[in-house]
């Protein structure tokens, strides 16, 4: 997520940057390995407003989406599965899911 303002460098390998009211958990200062250089290149950034935090600040992953739909033929069974779209950028953006748990789970994706 970012990209976050350098307000200054704290010593030869950490900056301090200028985080938004969202992000007021985190401490603002950060080791140069969990930095990444910023050019600006707009299929890398993330908005703020499109990532949900937990209230321990951990990235909530969540489908978004039903995609597509299909059954799956085993020797003397059928298994419907869903194509599903996800909020991640850590997991694949789509990944195919068994219907049943899904419905269970998300039955708001299927309320077309």
């Amino acid at each position: 997520i970012g990209p976050f303002k350098v307000i200054e460098r704290i010593g030869p390998v950490a900056y301090k940057l200028e985080l938004p009211d969202k992000l007021r958990g985190i401490d603002d200062t950060f080791h140069v390995s969990n930095l990444k250089r910023c050019f600006m290149n707009e299929d890398v950034v993330i908005p703020l407003d499109e990532v949900q935090l937990d209230d321990k600040l951990h990235f909530i992953e969540e489908p978004v989406e039903i995609m597509d739909r299909e059954v799956k033929r085993l020797k003397q069974s059928r298994i419907p599965i869903v194509k599903v779209r996800w909020n991640s950028r850590r997991r694949p953006e789509f990944t195919w899911e068994r219907e049943e748990f899904f419905r269970r789970k998300y039955s708001h994706l299927f309320a077309k």
